[in-house]
């Protein structure tokens, strides 16, 4: 798995700008919780689709991005959660023990 760190809310238009040429996962995820990090590990066992960008968000560290994000996109904050983005606007979303990259793979 290839994350790509979401570490400014400029990153945002980027990703909806790229989310018109290809899908765009934003995984938000909580250092400190165990669900988050079990979530985290099975979407990093499996294979990620070639044709699609995966975001990481500690969302601890950067809660201002992670508000930002549920805002942006009109979805309430969960954490973890997972976001498909397309044509800048979130498509899918998932949390907690609903994350399964083969979920996020029919929804592509």
């Amino acid at each position: 798995m290839n994350w790509i760190e979401l570490t400014d809310e400029q990153q945002l238009q980027q990703i909806n700008e790229l989310s018109a040429k290809e899908p765009v996962i934003i995984f938000k995820h909580s250092t400190r919780c165990s669900i988050s990090s079990m979530a985290k590990s099975r979407l990093e066992r499996e294979k990620a689709p070639d044709n699609a960008s995966f975001y990481y968000l500690d969302l601890i560290k950067y809660r201002n991005i992670s508000n930002k994000i549920a805002e942006d996109y009109s979805v309430h904050h969960e954490s973890p959660q997972v976001l498909l983005i397309k044509n800048g606007e979130c498509v899918y979303e998932e949390t907690h023990n609903g994350i399964s990259m083969k979920e996020i793979v029919e929804a592509m």
